[in-house]
């Protein structure tokens, strides 16, 4: 990616681009994400078991990641709504080729905000039909405490995501187990109402 530079990391495959977004395309990408959400409001989906999420979502693109008692899955519309998902801002399709490029493009853009000590458990990404295309990740607003390990469990590794960073989950990454343990409430002002705004980019069909 030119003018960024990606950083090497205790996990194969797990690629890190500090600072991607500076602060002006931030805040240009936080005001359309939030266009966006007007088509597709923020909800808390269920687990299978019955149990909400912390973080609230939506997605956009053809298809969208949801949950609830039926299973994980992705589907083209909002679960509350019935209307198809926005598009994918362009923002992130050009970061999309520019750090992980690819033969296809992604189709769905998972859209997390944590709010009020939200997290996220370790988990694999394995609900994609090619569980061979990366996974592009943006971390925008207040910073997060990342844990990811291998795919097939051992030791951890914990690192801080800032508002801006751009980490992408490739080759033997590509079904690690990650998550959030915490988020770190007001060391940013991005977010109108404060939080922490997620954006992962998959090939899910």
């Amino acid at each position: 990616m030119s003018a960024i530079s990606e950083v090497k990391t205790a996990v194969e495959g797990f690629r890190l681009w500090p600072a991607a977004l500076d602060a002006a395309a931030q805040a240009d990408l936080v005001a359309e994400v939030f266009a966006r959400l007007e088509e597709a409001p923020l909800y808390r989906p269920q687990t299978p078991g019955g149990r909400p999420f912390s973080v609230q979502m939506s997605n956009f693109g053809p298809l969208g990641w949801v949950s609830d008692r039926g299973g994980y899955r992705y589907q083209p519309t909002h679960p509350q709504t019935g209307r198809a998902w926005p598009a994918i801002p362009a923002v992130l399709l050009d970061l999309w080729n520019d750090a992980v490029g690819g033969p296809r493009p992604p189709d769905a853009c998972l859209v997390n905000l944590y709010r009020e000590g939200a997290k996220m458990g370790l988990h694999q990404d394995r609900d994609e039909a090619d569980l061979g295309a990366p996974v592009l990740s943006v971390s925008l607003g207040d910073t997060a405490m990342f844990r990811i390990g291998p795919a097939q469990g051992g030791r951890t590794t914990t690192l801080k995501l800032e508002s801006g960073d751009l980490c992408a989950l490739t080759g033997p990454a590509r079904l690690a187990r990650h998550g959030i343990d915490r988020v770190l409430e007001g060391s940013s002002r991005l977010i109108p109402g404060g939080g922490r705004l997620n954006l992962t980019l998959r090939v899910a069909g």
